[in-house]
């Protein structure tokens, strides 16, 4: 895959991961709720297939974006319970895993702060090659005018 393709790429990957968290929310609202979002159960990927309301890969699809998101490892505190397909507890969450998710949460942020600044670099970068080229253009005017 190009460079130039990357960007298109990640835009489609992004857009199946949102269709498919919009559709195992359509069908499991108790448990999947962007606006109230819940620890899941432990498994919980197993009694999606079991169910066979969703074909395999677009479970894992939905799971995965679900489940990396800032929203749900902001709702994975010690003691938080866990729900199953019908929002009912399920476990609970753990100390260990509860510190998982601050440096999951931290990692992301760490990342976030890494694209900016590259971002803001990028920007100076093209700023200055702008800026550069603008006086190579009025340099090569006035030596023309003088000629």
């Amino acid at each position: 895959m190009t460079t130039a393709n990357k960007p298109s790429q990640r835009n489609k990957n992004r857009a199946a991961n949102q269709a498919a968290i919009s559709q195992i929310s359509e069908l499991y609202p108790r448990t999947f709720d962007r606006e109230a979002v819940k620890p899941l159960k432990i498994g919980i990927q197993d009694d999606l297939v079991a169910d066979g309301k969703l074909p395999q890969g677009k479970i894992k699809r939905a799971l995965a974006s679900y489940v990396r998101s800032p929203l749900y490892y902001k709702a994975l505190q010690a003691g938080a319970v866990r729900i199953d397909l019908n929002g009912e507890a399920a476990g609970e969450v753990t100390e260990e895993q509860a510190e998982h998710a601050r440096a999951m949460l931290e990692k992301i942020r760490e990342e976030k702060k890494a694209r900016a600044q590259a971002a803001r670099e990028q920007a100076k970068a093209e700023r200055e090659k702008a800026k550069e080229a603008r006086f190579n253009d009025k340099l090569s005017q006035l030596l023309s005018k003088n000629s």
